[in-house]
């Protein structure tokens, strides 16, 4: 029975856009939903109207998810809105019901056969199979490569072209992965047992091949609905079709400049053709951010702006719709633990000052980086959790490493180097300062470890810089068995952070989650993008993970990187995809001495935004004006007129060109922004302290409303007879 008056109560407090795409009539409908503008509102109560107006039966709705969270989520949304019953699952849960269902009539009376938690074991069964020795890093690698090439349909014996064709950086030689492929299933059918991709199959090949199952499976749902479409790989889009099986009442939902996960096969591009494969298909198009500052909206906005490829073909360009806030701020620091002290300064300041510590986060490329952030939020006594990783020294590989560094101090000679004794005692875990192997674990792995050698740097380098707690007046000896002592109490100050403490975590683990506050640190280049990204298309992929992590703060970001990894390390430059900020006119505080050098840790550049649309400002001339040149002008065409006249006659006393004085972008500013104060004219670029001090009393009388005959009388000149 329809409830018409629920259905407009579902439909009260939307926007234009969202309310768009709730009403949308059946069939397909793409839902381009930008980052906090409302897209599991929009979904669920999409999903209701049509229940409510008795469209559709809420049994027969089929809402897919990506995480086990959001599907709870929508339930419990859909529930409040007064339509219990929709079957929201993640595709994994929804194909294991659906197997698990089928399996006696799909497998002859069995059972499903059991399912692995994890592939690690058997791949490193596989890999010993074929004769390769493998640690579980890199298990964890090939693990990875197998279900990219599952996820995506690919075959053992199609793995090697396949990869080329995908470029991917795989952990050994193709040939030799295909082999571990291939052992792989053999051994997992020997054993019984099915992965996670074999399930999804299973779900695909009981409805393509038993056609009782389809029509049992296809009566019970009707109506699809797939958040995050842009994260859906083939075996998906698969599953997605047979459940379809030709009708096309679905709507999905995603956000092309979201796409962060191609490595695991996911890709963009069912999203990217979803109008040209559904040519009835209805766009709507989310803009209004409701979860961030304009300030934030507009660096974001820049920062994707400059995307090519495919997934820029979806660009959005988000509008603010909270209140204004503080500006972004760009912090360059000499070395990386001065970035990380000053981030574990800010985030104690900002708890004393009343943000809770868990709307904190601090943010970066790789997992290793976590350490320098651990350490310092520690002494700086503020808690801390981490996100999406072990804590670095509850890592197998570091914990492993410091067995090692101690066994070792019984068997280095005593005057070897520090750092040279760290990097022999690590060779017994198979660490070699050579190039980081290729694989994400593996180059985790390599990469948490060589942060140890680093810290063995920073130790013998600091002779005076005491273990922590240690009194002033005791002596430190720089040797292993002092160093190893170091890292066993560093990892005991840090093993009990409390729950409700600043997020660390990596810009991949912190998609879907939000903050107040937001530090994006180590944005440099080789960092982000990473050194391994090599491709257009890779390094299109790093863009939209720095996007990710802008689209997380609410009110207050932080975007930061190091000149060097170490003190008096080599010299890195910026991250190519921070804004291009024109970092003269004076922001910086200048180091002392030098008298115009500003140091590195004290450079602060304010990031300008728009003071109409919010959008971050690039252009010498629209940070001059505090606006974009597309956005609508207000300026006082008297003042401006008055302005102009004040110039002419001061540039004629002065027997200058007009431009010296002001150039006609800095009179159009000031006739804009109709400066009050001293302070508001050094805001605008062009007036320094110099011509504050020349015309500044004047141009304020003059935006005050007094006559250019007040302040400058025109001179007259009698002719001599």
């Amino acid at each position: 029975m329809a409830d018409h008056s629920g259905a407009e109560r579902v439909l009260a407090g939307l926007d234009p856009e969202q309310r768009g795409a709730v009403t949308a009539p059946a069939g397909p409908v793409c839902i381009l939903a930008g980052a906090g503008t409302g897209k599991t509102r929009a979904i669920t109560s999409r999903i209701a109207h049509r229940a409510l107006t008795g469209e559709i039966s809420a049994r027969h709705v089929l809402a897919v998810t990506f995480t086990a969270r959001a599907a709870a989520e929508m339930r419990s949304r859909l529930t409040a809105l007064g339509v219990p019953g929709v079957q929201a699952r993640t595709f994994h849960a929804a194909a294991l019901r659906q197997v698990r269902y089928f399996a006696p009539r799909l497998l002859d009376g069995r059972a499903m056969p059991e399912l692995l938690d994890s592939k690690v074991r058997l791949v490193t069964l596989a890999a010993a199979r074929v004769g390769l020795r493998t640690d579980r890093a890199a298990a964890r690698d090939l693990a990875g490569e197998i279900e990219w090439a599952k996820s995506s349909l690919v075959e053992p014996a199609e793995y090697v072209v396949a990869a080329a064709k995908a470029l991917r950086d795989t952990p050994h030689e193709p040939a030799k992965v295909a082999e571990v492929f291939a052992a792989y299933e053999k051994i997992k059918r020997g054993n019984g047992v099915i992965d996670f991709e074999d399930m999804l199959r299973a779900a695909v090949w009981g409805i393509e091949e038993h056609a009782d199952v389809a029509e049992q499976v296809r009566a019970q749902y009707r109506h699809f609905v797939v958040d995050e479409y842009q994260d859906v790989n083939p075996l998906q889009q698969r599953l997605l079709d047979a459940w379809l099986g030709g009708r096309d009442d679905v709507t999905v939902v995603g956000d092309a400049s979201q796409t962060i996960y191609s490595f695991t096969g996911a890709t963009s591009s069912y999203l990217v053709d979803f109008p040209r494969r559904h040519r009835n298909a209805v766009v709507v198009r989310l803009v209004r951010d409701y979860r961030s500052t304009p300030q934030v909206v507009g660096l974001a906005n820049a920062v994707i702006s400059q995307a090519r490829g495919t997934e820029a073909r979806l660009r959005l360009e988000l509008r603010g719709q909270r209140p204004p806030g503080p500006e972004p701020e760009l912090r360059i620091f000499t070395d990386e633990p001065a970035e990380a002290n000053a981030v574990a300064a800010r985030a104690r300041a900002l708890i004393d000052a009343g943000t809770p510590a868990r709307e904190i986060a601090v943010l970066f490329r790789t997992n290793a980086q976590s350490e320098a952030y651990e350490k310092a939020l520690t002494e700086a006594e503020v808690p801390y959790v981490v996100q999406g990783a072990e804590r670095f020294f509850e890592r197998a590989e570091v914990r492993q490493a410091m067995v090692a560094l101690r066994a070792a101090t019984r068997s280095i000679p005593g005057e070897t180097p520090l750092p040279a004794a760290v990097v022999e005692a690590l060779a017994a875990v198979g660490w070699s300062p050579d190039t980081p192997p290729a694989g994400g674990a593996a180059r985790e792995r390599w990469e948490a470890l060589a942060a140890l050698v680093q810290l063995a740097e920073e130790y013998a380098a600091t002779p005076a810089v005491l273990p922590i707690g240690e009194a002033a007046t005791v002596e430190r000896q720089v040797t292993l068995a002092g160093f190893t002592d170091e890292l066993h109490h560093r990892a005991s100050q840090q093993h009990a952070p409390t729950l409700d403490g600043v997020t660390l975590a990596s810009l991949h683990s912190a998609k879907g989650l939000e903050w107040d506050a937001v530090f994006l640190v180590g944005l440099s280049e080789g960092t982000l993008p990473t050194t391994y990204a090599k491709t257009a298309e890779q390094v299109e992929e790093e863009r939209r993970l720095l996007y990710v992590g802008v689209t997380r703060a609410r009110e207050w970001l932080w975007l930061s990187y190091a000149v060097a990894r170490s003190p008096g390390g080599r010299a890195r430059r910026p991250s190519r995809f921070l804004p291009q900020l024109d970092r003269s006119g004076g922001s910086g505080e200048r180091a002392r001495g030098t008298g115009t050098t500003p140091r590195p840790e004290r450079r602060r550049t304010q990031i300008v935004s728009c003071r109409i649309c919010g959008a971050t400002l690039l252009a010498g001339p629209e940070r001059k004006l505090g606006r974009c040149a597309t956005c609508p002008s207000d300026i006082d065409e008297e003042l401006h007129e008055r302005l102009r006249e004040w110039r002419r006659r001061v540039a004629g006393d002065q027997r200058v060109p007009a431009y010296v004085v002001f150039t006609d972008a800095t009179l159009t500013a000031l006739a804009e922004r109709r400066p009050s104060r001293p302070e508001d004219l050094i805001a605008i670029a062009g007036i320094g302290p110099r011509k504050l001090g020349l015309y500044g009393e004047s141009v304020l009388a003059l935006v005050g409303g007094a006559a250019v005959d007040e302040i400058c009388p025109e001179k007259t000149f009698e002719i001599e007879p």
